[in-house]
Formats: structure tokens, C-alpha cells, sequence
């Protein structure tokens, strides 16, 4: 059976069970919902350009602290791999605030940014540096040594070395460390909007659990989760198996 079959089952079978504890009333409805109510909140949001200037505001933050992010986290993990005195202070930082949730950085942003859009790219960048850091940096010290001693037998050596053979060998973990970036930024987003004075779908989550709207949260989750698992999927997921089938760390199928 295809996959795209056993998803739409499985959804279809769980909006079937959401449906039926809907019917049972154990709950009332400000706390659960019908599908339907949810659905039509969904369209209804859609209909007025909310929920469209919503994930538009949301893209755009997420695509400049994204941005940012990578080029830091890039540079960060070759400081990391190349000076073993950074490795050793900086680095042990760095692992530290990668296990730090992105919503702690949250009131840190709001005291020296205020309510701003500032603030939610501030959280969204430091969402996505650490992880690419530490990719990054793991990238380039796992090169196989082999590859370095062929390169310097031929006489490549400094920054034709790091250009022509580091910098391709570390790709793999280095489109790893971007998909796992994203998955954080995206994260991290949506923590940072939840307490601003939006626009974007943390904000407009927060605004409808403010006033007991429940198909409104229910249906931006169900939004910010799709979006998350298309581009996921469609964009990085794929990106990274082409890279890793050409390094030939995969089979190709």
C-alpha cells in the first residue's frame, strides 16, 4: 500500500475518533471542539486574509533569523573545529545553550528589544546557531583523515585544503545541521510570537486562548504543524537524502 494511502488513513481514522469523543460530550464544546467548527474556523480565517497575513509574517521572521542563524552557526562551527582553544571555552558555551528551551530566551529579548519584531528574530536566532554550530563544527572534524593526507601528498594545503577538501567533506552534516536549524527556528518562532504584539500565527494562538476561542488554537496548531511538515519534507528532508546518496553515506534507491 503506497504511503500516501496509510497517511490519509490514518488521518481520516483520527479525525473519526476526534469526531466520536466530540459526540460523546464528556467535554463541552469551548474545550473540544468539533472537526467541522474547527474547519470552518480555518476557512473562515483564510476567507478574511487573517490567517494568510498570519503565516506571511510568521515566513518572514522565520526567513531573516533563519538566515542569520546559519551564517552564524557556520562560522561558529569552523571556529570550533579549526582553534582547539575555542573548542575547549567557547565551545562548552555553546553546548550548553543549544539544551537551553528557545522560550527561556524569550523575556531576555522583551527587556532589550521590547515588543518588537526585533525580538521574535532575536528568539528565532538563537533557535537555529547552536545546533548548526555544533553540526558544523562536527562536520569538519569527522573529514576523513585520509582525504587530508592524499590532498597534502599532492601539495594542497591551507585555505585550498579547507575550500577543496574540508569544506565538501563536511556538507552531509553541514545540510543536517540546516534542516535541524530550521526545525528549531521554527520552534523558536513561534514560542517568540506567542508573546508579541504580532503579527504571526504565535501571536494570533496566543490572542484566541486569550478569549476561549479553542477552534482557533486547535486550527492554528493543526496550521503551524502542516507547514512545518511540508517544508520538512518537500524541501529539507529531500535535500539532505540527495546530498547524503551523492557522498554515498545512503543507498540510493
Amino acid at each position: 500500500m503506497p504511503v500516501i494511502i496509510k497517511r490519509t488513513l490514518f488521518f481520516m481514522a483520527l479525525i473519526l475518533i476526534w469526531e466520536a469523543v466530540f459526540q460523546l460530550d464528556f467535554w463541552p464544546d469551548s474545550m473540544i471542539p468539533s472537526p467541522f467548527t474547527v474547519a470552518t474556523t480555518i476557512y473562515a480565517g483564510f476567507a478574511d486574509m487573517t490567517l494568510v497575513y498570519d503565516i506571511l509574517a510568521s515566513f518572514r521572521h522565520l526567513l531573516i533569523g533563519l538566515s542569520i542563524s546559519l551564517v552564524i552557526g557556520t562560522l561558529l562551527g569552523v571556529l570550533l573545529a579549526k582553534v582547539k582553544i575555542a573548542d575547549e571555552t567557547l565551545g562548552t558555551m555553546i553546548l550548553a545553550l543549544q539544551s537551553v528551551p528557545s522560550i527561556v530566551w524569550v523575556p531576555l529579548a522583551i527587556i532589550w528589544f521590547g515588543f518588537t519584531e526585533a525580538s521574535i528574530i532575536f528568539v528565532v536566532i538563537i533557535g537555529g546557531t547552536f545546533v548548526m554550530t555544533m553540526n558544523m563544527r562536527i562536520g569538519i572534524k569527522n573529514v576523513a583523515p585520509i582525504y587530508l593526507k592524499a590532498a597534502r601528498t599532492m601539495g594542497s594545503k591551507g585555505m585550498d585544503l579547507f575550500m577543496k577538501v574540508i569544506v565538501p567533506a563536511s556538507i552531509p552534516h553541514a545540510v543536517t545541521g540546516v534542516r535541524l536549524a530550521w526545525a528549531f527556528s521554527w520552534r523558536a518562532l513561534m514560542a517568540g510570537e506567542m508573546l508579541s504584539t504580532g503579527p504571526g500565527l504565535g501571536y494570533t494562538l496566543s490572542y484566541a486562548s486569550d478569549f476561549n476561542n479553542m477552534s482557533l488554537v486547535i486550527g492554528i496548531i493543526i496550521i503551524i504543524g502542516v507547514i512545518g511538515s511540508i517544508v520538512d519534507q518537500l524541501i529539507f528532508q529531500r535535500m539532505e537524502n540527495k546530498v547524503l546518496k551523492r557522498w554515498g553515506m545512503e543507498e540510493a534507491a
